[in-house]
């Protein structure tokens, strides 16, 4: 006797391959939504990389306009603890029940 699973034909088996694809395909609403409840990495840095990127540009224009290096590095503590703040924020969805 045959049970049921083992009972599907191989084009049933090609269904349900496809429906696993589809639904691994890119979902456009959410992009970078993790695929487990814990934190997200990726989306964090993509979010905070942008403007740590300004702020250290902002310390090298100082440094390059030729003011104290003390001048550019007073402002370094900020965009750090700015930048650890806000990838901290995005990747433990702190305000995800606020939208």
């Amino acid at each position: 006797m045959r049970s049921s699973a083992s009972a599907s034909s191989p084009a049933d088996d090609e269904g349900a391959g496809e429906e696993a694809a589809f639904d691994e395909e890119f979902d456009p609403d959410a992009p970078l939504q993790p695929d487990s409840g814990g934190r997200n990495r990726k989306r964090a840095v993509l979010a905070v990389l942008p403007f740590l990127g300004i702020g250290l540009a902002c310390v090298l224009l100082l440094l390059g306009w030729g003011l104290e290096p003390l001048w550019a590095f007073a402002i370094l503590p900020p965009i750090l603890f700015c930048s650890a703040l806000a990838y901290i924020v995005f990747s433990s969805d702190f305000l995800e029940d606020r939208t």
